[in-house]
């Protein structure tokens, strides 16, 4: 089921599952839409069935069981997983109505996952050469709580972020998560804090008007 909310940009949420790959076809075709005008900026929030998706930057090495369909992205980045209990969030925006920065995309993109975080507790934050958030585990250690990707086509974005609110972490297993071997990745459930979708995407959109309005000013130079 989608729920369509109402706004400048077009907000659907969905309340079923969606295939990786007829995502990718649907985000692909209103990305197209978007750039030429016969159709409205989107903001997609789903979940997905369990997948490894395959980002330009993605080394065949760091694919250690591929357990789950292996779906070549188009994105940025590396190998990551998306799966039950992980929300994400596809954002499809014309760039050309706003600054167009690319980098500046992306720090926005943190920041609003980052200010969503912090409604429930969660403290996180960038690190500088890691795309992603990040937070302190329950073993203190820094780990991946929110991975980014993104592609942007004649100024228009598509992918977006994502954000474990209670995935089996288990699954991270059979990829190195973002190509970064060091780190590990942690959920809101992992940490204790119990957030389901619905809740999760009502703080998030929240903070949609300072998410976009932080599209419209160049990219800070500090991270």
């Amino acid at each position: 089921m989608t729920e369509t909310l109402p706004g400048p940009v077009e907000i659907c949420r969905e309340t079923a599952p969606v295939p990786y790959r007829a995502a990718l076809e649907a985000m692909t075709a209103r990305n197209a839409a978007i750039a030429i005008g016969e159709a409205r900026e989107l903001i997609w929030l789903l979940e997905h069935p369990p997948v490894y998706t395959a980002g330009t930057s993605a080394a065949a090495a760091e694919l250690l069981d591929p357990r789950f369909e292996v779906v070549q992205a188009g994105r940025g980045g590396r190998y990551t997983y998306h799966g039950p209990g992980q929300r994400i969030g596809y954002v499809l925006l014309d760039l050309r109505r706003r600054a167009r920065d690319a980098r500046g995309f992306v720090h926005a993109l943190e920041g609003w996952v980052i200010a969503t975080l912090a409604d429930f507790g969660v403290e996180s934050w960038r690190s500088t050469g890691r795309i992603g958030i990040w937070t302190q585990d329950i073993d203190g250690r820094e780990a991946k709580i929110g991975a980014i990707g993104v592609r942007i086509r004649r100024w228009v974005t598509m992918h977006g972020f994502s954000v474990n609110l209670s995935p089996d972490l288990a699954h991270f297993g059979g990829i190195v998560p973002c190509g970064i071997e060091e780190f590990g990745v942690t959920s809101l459930a992992r940490l204790g804090v119990e957030v389901d979708s619905a809740t999760w995407d009502r703080a998030l959109l929240n903070h949609t008007d300072a998410f976009l309005a932080a599209l419209d000013v160049a990219c800070p130079k500090e991270s």
